[in-house]
């Protein structure tokens, strides 16, 4: 196959010698049975970071740094094989092309390549420590056999149990700054028969360099075999640089296939290359191609395929994809945070924004608390690197704390603890609205191509940011809109104790018509009213706001509930409004411990005694509100001796897209039951908990509580 394409660096080295993560021997003798015991070509291991955000590539098996670097730090959440693995400890499975395209498909079109892979979690006990890769040729069945499954499961374990006796004896595995190599060890080199052969044969390693090259094969290509050896043949010989060329060793390499293509060494000689992998690297078969007048021979013309670097398109794709799902102007500067900055091996990001005449730090991750914090509000009239790169719509990459300080010496700003940055300018639509800052821990050398990439993905930020500073702004007249609607605190009341939760939707603009409030009506009464008014928008909260206006004004004429709600249903319908409302209103006597109760079609409260039991009321429910101006709102009395609590709710509460209402109020009754006894703040949340309104709303909820205390 050639000559070695690794040499041992001794324990702690990778080939080339650079140093790589500390307790990663014994994960790598592991690593290097795979072929054998797994029969895959390519794979690698991943370890959570220290701060457990990030998974990084420690080891590397029969992939080259090209492939690899990429994914090099992948963010948990990044929507590939092996941070799923971690995030659902199971085993993913990809069982070819069309269902990496299905499940990853930004993996898919940055490695367009036929292979299977698998992603398996390495957890001991309780603990996840990261997760292995392992990649087989595309011949290989699209399911996994149960012999095979089993024996990645054995493997993961060994794996797995390595690192936590590591972890154990205090010695952690972890990454380095660059992937080890578990090495498969030196393979023969090229025979005396490859040389007699007529055509001429080399040996290319993983990282797509020539290990070998026979004279035959020197004199096919036209250039001595000491500048063959050691260089890529697309670097080296030029008629090779189109990247068709090195796409088709890459699919070889990454799908375990034979491949072939034919090209035209200038000024007219056809050669055909016929590729064959194998775990070590590829021998190539270089032979002369038939063909007359400069034309390629038939049947053996280059297939047309796409190609690309893998790098360059996964960033794009990836950021594009996760921008996608960024609404607010913190949710762009994390997914840059999570999704980016791994990748390219950062350790930190700020947007920077000019506003009015200042340099303003909208977002930043990485970084020390205080540290980028103190140079908000930065006069744009300053010579600063972070001024210059908001005024300026140029990139600018600093390989070294020395080339910045080149440029800027003596500023604060540049000392942040980093290493080496990128300033990158967010530009939409012609206008310069920002810079975003990628800072590196160490030195970093940015080629022409990561310097194209980092420019478009300027782009891609600069469109999210503009969107989402958009967003911001409304979702902030929305607030202030809901906010002034909502009373700002409820009244202190001797005789009762009163906790309230609001929660807007997550959907549309978060604003909603639920409304709650509590109204003194006399020296020993007070009124409690609960609505929902239909939908979550701004028409729902201008018309809650009327309704919440009404509701108060006729309350205070001293009107019983079934009064209140009457008057109100007629008001509602006199503002020609096609929206409904429901609505609950009692008055309470705080000496007799008791209240009258009408509802409008709004969910019935519940009770909970002093004996620790709990049930819903059994009101006489009236239509809603704006259905029939003449409707009529009976009212029923309720009992609140001391200790009692009444829940008073919107729908929000119980009902979910496809759920079961019943059930959902019977869960909700039986927590009151559970945790009615508590401090009212704490009810409330174990409520609002239950019903698992925490995170995605499809509607506002609001929850009213009052209990009768001893005044």
């Amino acid at each position: 196959m050639g000559v070695p394409w690794h040499r041992s660096a001794g324990p702690g080295h990778d080939a080339a010698g650079a140093p790589v993560g500390r307790g990663l021997d014994e994960p790598a003798r592991i690593l290097r049975s795979a072929p054998a015991w797994l029969d895959a070509h390519i794979g690698g291991l991943y370890l959570i970071s220290e701060d457990r955000q990030l998974l990084e590539l420690a080891l590397t098996l029969g992939a080259s740094r090209q492939f690899t670097r990429p994914w090099q730090r992948v963010g948990m959440t990044a929507p590939v094989p092996v941070a799923e693995a971690v995030r659902s400890r199971r085993i993913v499975w990809v069982g070819g092309a069309e269902e990496m395209a299905r499940n990853y498909p930004r993996v898919a079109v940055a490695m367009p390549y036929a292979f299977c892979l698998v992603a398996a979690p390495l957890v001991s006990g309780r603990t996840v420590y990261g997760s292995v890769f392992m990649l087989w040729p595309a011949a290989h069945p699209s399911e996994l056999a149960p012999g095979e499954r089993d024996r990645l499961d054995a493997f993961a374990a060994r794996l797995a149990a390595v690192l936590a006796d590591a972890a154990e004896a205090g010695r952690p595995a972890r990454a380095g700054p660059r992937p080890g190599v578990a090495e498969l060890g030196p393979v023969p080199p090229l025979d005396a028969m490859a040389a007699r052969l007529p055509e001429g044969v080399c040996d290319l390693d993983l990282d797509g360099k020539l290990a070998a090259v026979t004279p035959t094969a020197a004199g096919l290509l036209g250039v001595p075999v000491g500048r063959l050896l050691g260089a890529r043949p697309w670097a080296v010989l030029p008629w090779l640089r189109d990247p068709v060329y090195e796409y088709h060793y890459r699919a070889a390499v990454i799908s375990g296939q034979p491949t072939s293509f034919v090209a035209l060494r200038p000024p007219d000689r056809w050669l055909s290359f016929e590729l064959f992998p194998d775990p070590s690297g590829l021998t190539v078969r270089i032979a002369p191609a038939d063909a007359a007048g400069g034309e390629p021979p038939a049947g053996s013309r280059t297939k047309g395929v796409a190609h690309t670097r893998p790098g360059a398109l996964y960033h794009l794709l990836h950021l594009a994809g996760a921008l996608t799902e960024a609404v607010s102007v913190q949710d762009v500067v994390t997914m840059v945070a999570e999704q980016i900055v791994p990748a390219f091996g950062g350790r930190a990001v700020a947007v920077l924004m000019a506003e009015g005449g200042r340099l303003r730090i909208v977002g930043h991750r990485g970084y020390p608390p205080g540290l980028v914090d103190q140079f908000d509000g930065t006069a744009l009239t300053e010579s600063t690197p972070g001024v210059q790169a908001s005024t300026n719509p140029v990139p600018a990459y600093f390989e070294s704390r020395a080339e910045l300080e080149r440029l800027y010496p003596g500023r604060e700003e540049t000392q942040d603890g980093m290493a080496a940055w990128a300033y990158l300018p967010l530009v939409t639509s012609g206008r310069l609205i920002g810079t975003c800052v990628l800072a590196f821990a160490e030195p970093h050398h940015f080629d022409l191509e990561e310097r194209a990439v980092l420019t478009s993905l300027g782009g891609l930020i600069a469109q999210a940011l503009d969107r989402a500073r958009l967003y911001d702004t409304k979702l902030g007249l929305a607030h202030g809109l809901q906010e002034s609607l909502l009373p700002r605190a409820l009244p202190d009341v001797p005789g009762l104790e009163v906790s309230a939760r609001y929660l807007p939707a997550t959907e549309g603009m978060d604003i909603g018509g639920d409304f709650y409030d509590l109204i003194r009506v006399g020296p020993d009464s007070v009124a409690v009213v609960i609505g929902d008014i239909q939908g979550h928008n701004v028409n729902a909260a201008a018309l809650m706001g009327q309704v919440r206006t009404a509701v108060r004004a006729f309350a205070a004429a001293d009107a019983d509930p079934g009064t209140v709600l009457s008057r109100t249903n007629r008001l509602v319908a006199d503002l020609d409004t096609s929206l409904l409302a429901s609505c609950a209103y009692l008055l309470v006597d705080l000496v007799r411990r008791e209240a009258w109760l009408a509802d409008a079609g709004h969910p019935v409260p519940l009770l909970y005694g002093p004996d620790g039991r709990a049930a819903a009321l059994e009101p006489l429910v009236g239509l809603v509100l704006n259905v029939d101006p003449d409707a009529d709102y009976p009212q029923v009395h309720v009992d609140l001796p001391i200790g009692a609590t009444l829940a008073l709710y919107t729908d929000g509460l119980i009902e979910t897209p496809g759920g079961d209402l019943d059930r959902a109020l019977a869960d909700l009754t039986a927590t009151l039951a559970r945790h009615g006894g508590a401090p009212l703040d704490r009810l409330a949340d174990a409520l609002v908990d239950r019903a698992g309104h925490g995170g995605h709303r499809t509607d506002d909820v609001a929850l009213l509580l009052i209990r009768s205390v001893p005044r």
